[in-house]
C-alpha cells in the first residue's frame, strides 16, 4: 500500500561547496571527517562528489569547463561556500511566492538538476547575498 503524499516542510538538501580540485579536497571530508560518500550524476558543468553529513549532504563541485558557474566563482572569489540547496514540498508554489515576494529568480522555471530532481535558483540579491537552490522532494 502506498503512502499518501504527505507534505513534508521545507529543509536544508545540502550544501554546495565550490573546490579548486576535488581530488585534493574530497579525502579532508571522506577521510578525516568519515562522512561518507553518496553517488551523484555531476551536472551543470561541475563534477560533484557527495558526502552524506545526516540528513543533508555536502556537494563538493569542480568545475570541468572554464566558462561554468563553479569555474566563474572559484575565479572571482575562490573555494568555498557556493549555494545553500532547501528542498520544499511544492517548487511551483514556491517559485510563485517568490515572485509575489519579488525575490529575483535565476530560473524563471524549473529545471532538471543533479539527482534528476526539479530545481531552480533564487539570485543572491534578493536573499541577503546567499544564492539559494531550491528543490523539490
Amino acid at each position: 500500500m502506498s503512502m499518501p503524499n504527505v507534505p513534508r516542510g521545507t529543509r536544508l538538501a545540502h550544501i554546495g561547496i565550490a573546490v579548486r580540485l576535488l581530488d585534493e579536497i574530497l579525502p579532508f571530508y571522506r577521510d578525516i571527517l568519515d562522512l561518507p560518500e553518496v553517488p551523484l550524476d555531476d551536472a551543470d558543468g561541475a563534477r560533484i562528489a557527495g558526502l552524506s553529513a545526516g540528513e543533508p549532504l555536502v556537494e563538493l563541485l569542480e568545475a570541468q569547463m572554464p566558462d561554468s558557474p563553479i569555474a566563474l566563482f572559484v575565479a572571482k572569489r575562490g573555494p568555498g561556500i557556493h549555494h545553500l540547496c532547501f528542498e520544499v514540498d511544492d517548487l511551483d508554489a514556491t517559485l510563485e511566492r517568490c515572485r509575489a515576494a519579488g525575490i529575483r529568480l535565476i530560473d524563471e522555471t524549473p529545471r532538471i538538476g543533479a539527482e534528476k530532481k526539479r530545481i531552480a535558483f533564487l539570485h543572491p540579491s534578493s536573499t541577503g547575498g546567499v544564492l539559494v537552490e531550491l528543490s523539490e522532494y
